[in-house]
């Protein structure tokens, strides 16, 4: 864990650029989850460059047998993707009242490599009417055990209809977008201070 937060470490202080990665926990075509976290992409900002982890569907079903250093390519491929970040933005829908198998199979993957620790991540919950809390409540536990640094003010509720994604998956609401973009900016704001502090301390 130590040296995976060391090599996250020097990757970040060599970037010139923020780098926020976006996990999306749902495999639907026209997920409204994509959708949201495609506009967080968009308003990254100059300062800043964004990554939408694809990998979801490729990852092997979680075996501590097979959490080591020479974990299997799609796994790799994720430690990877979060070893570059400088922040992680997640969006995902309810299964069941808790997370989708598929994401916490991913979250699972990350929990011994460390590749969470100390990581700004925050989240946008788009469902309607108060839906997926008991998710994001999930989700949040999950972070803390994983020894995420959780940015309160970029998790939020931002509730996104079907109506308000077009048939190109974009969202063009301007209210909505602002919101989006509010999160975005904590996220960049945790990842600047946090990498001046690293700086700083040369930790």
């Amino acid at each position: 864990m130590q040296a995976a937060l060391e090599r996250r470490t020097l990757a970040k202080m060599t970037q010139e650029r923020i780098r926020i990665v976006s996990i999306c926990g749902s495999l639907r075509d026209r997920s409204i989850n994509a959708a949201v976290l495609r506009a967080a992409a968009k308003r990254a900002g100059p300062a800043a460059e964004a990554q939408l982890f694809h990998g979801l569907d490729k990852l092997p079903h979680f075996n501590p047998d097979h959490d080591h250093e020479f974990a299997p390519p799609p796994v790799q491929s994720l430690r990877d993707t979060l070893e570059g970040a400088s922040v992680v933005l997640f969006s995902m829908p309810e299964y069941a009242g808790s997370l989708p198998g598929s994401f916490k199979n991913l979250l699972d993957w990350t929990i011994g490599s460390g590749s969470l620790y100390r990581m700004p991540v925050g989240w946008i919950n788009p469902s309607a009417h108060g839906g997926a809390r008991d998710a994001f409540r999930a989700l949040r536990l999950v972070l803390e055990k994983a020894g995420a640094n959780i940015i309160e003010t970029a998790c939020a509720e931002i509730p996104v209809g079907r109506d308000d994604v077009d048939p190109d998956g974009e969202i063009k609401d301007d209210v909505l977008l602002q919101e989006i973009a509010a999160v975005v900016a904590a996220l960049a704001a945790a990842a600047t201070m946090q990498k001046m502090d690293e700086k700083k301390h040369g930790a």
